[in-house]
């Protein structure tokens, strides 16, 4: 098949911009794909962060036409248009705000009319955590054109039966970042980031946000910090009010064994913060899934999530991790206390080398042909 996959991808930066380079080289494998990202992604006052251009190594790095200006509607029609000439037997989207779901809907209108191209959506939400007016509209309007849908959890799959009616879709987890690499010694990566060798150290990785929860986190902290000697890594840009989180660290007295890395991960470092680690610790106030678990699967670590969203489906309680009660900082500490105490670690790298099989990327991509072919 003759394959468009439009997306944010490189020279942009992110978990998405990696995911797809990862689908593309996989979908290569049988299939000819373009991929076509954006000429401008988000307008600078919707952006909380320093820069949305990858500035480090990007890792994998596939051709990609910049192409789409997600705030210019004329752009949308002439790149529908010059694309529609391709005669494209798949257009693929990757949807995770609604803010593109008119850019997208109307290139893929476009693209597809009076033609048999197929368009699959891949849903990272149908609706977003942190809700804006015109959430619903832009969406439905973005769906409208859509012949099939990949979700990548239950509860997202559940927001889609909400949202549309009979859909055709598949559900299919998250598969493995596997572009960072493989692991080094925990030794050299603590060396690396000025720990000491013996330091016990969990990681809150990615982006701040308030959903993500890390002032649960923080909050539990205090209490670890009463019994046990535990470091927590902090390591991502914020998009949230960082003087907000450093004051509580301050005031709460947990500069020894609180660290921030306030800045966006490039690609060649990632390495480095997961093998210093322990265990990751996602103690999200909601979510639909989150690929940070599969970034800490890729290093064979074990994670720590609150039960929300999708966060529960990626780890087997006990057997590569803990499940949580959410919005409970004693619920974190408890668990965090009980991986050191019981000395979980080897058996959960252990769950999680058989944990992280069953995230595969041709699983992906067989989902995608199979909606193509039925859609």
């Amino acid at each position: 098949m003759k394959i468009l996959v439009l997306s944010t991808a490189y020279p942009w930066r992110g978990g998405i911009a990696h995911y797809i380079a990862l689908l593309a080289g996989h979908l290569q494998k049988n299939h000819r794909v373009d991929i076509v990202t954006f000429t401008r992604q988000y307008p600078l006052f919707l952006f909380p962060g320093k820069t949305q251009k990858e500035s480090g190594d990007p890792g994998i790095v596939l051709q990609t036409e910049s192409m789409v200006d997600s705030i210019n509607p004329v752009n949308w029609i002439l790149t529908g248009w010059k694309l529609r000439k391709r005669n494209y037997d798949v257009v693929v989207f990757k949807y995770w705000l609604p803010f593109f779901g008119p850019c997208f809907g109307t290139i893929c209108r476009l693209i597809k009319w009076r033609k048999k191209t197929k368009v699959i959506a891949l849903c990272d939400n149908v609706l977003p955590h942190e809700h804006r007016p015109g959430d619903s509209i832009f969406t439905k309007y973005a769906f409208h054109i859509v012949d099939g849908y990949v979700v990548q959890s239950e509860s997202v799959e559940q927001d889609l039966l909400s949202f549309v009616k009979n859909p055709s879709y598949k559900r299919v987890m998250h598969p493995i970042y596997e572009n960072f690499g493989a692991s080094i010694s925990k030794i050299e990566a603590r060396k690396a980031l000025g720990f000491k060798e013996n330091d016990r150290i969990i990681l809150f990785f990615g982006y701040i946000r308030k959903y993500k929860g890390l002032e649960l986190l923080l909050e539990a902290m205090k209490t670890i910090k009463k019994s046990m000697d535990i470091h927590l890594l902090v390591a991502g840009e914020f998009y949230d009010d960082e003087l907000h989180y450093r004051d509580y660290v301050k005031i709460n007295d947990l500069n020894n064994c609180v660290h921030f890395i306030s800045e966006y991960i490039p690609n060649d470092r990632v390495p480095y913060i997961f093998s210093a680690a322990d265990c990751v610790v996602l103690p999200y106030r909601s979510a639909t899934q989150s690929g940070i678990v599969q970034i800490a699967y890729n290093f064979n670590k074990p994670v720590i999530v609150t039960d929300v969203g999708g966060l529960a489906e990626t780890v087997s309680d006990g057997i590569s991790g803990f499940v949580v009660r959410p919005g409970s900082p004693e619920a974190l500490a408890g668990s965090i206390e009980a991986f050191y105490r019981e000395k979980k670690e080897a058996s959960f790298v252990e769950g999680v080398i058989k944990e992280k099989a069953k995230y595969s990327w041709d699983t992906l991509v067989k989902a995608i042909e199979a909606l193509a072919e039925k859609s």
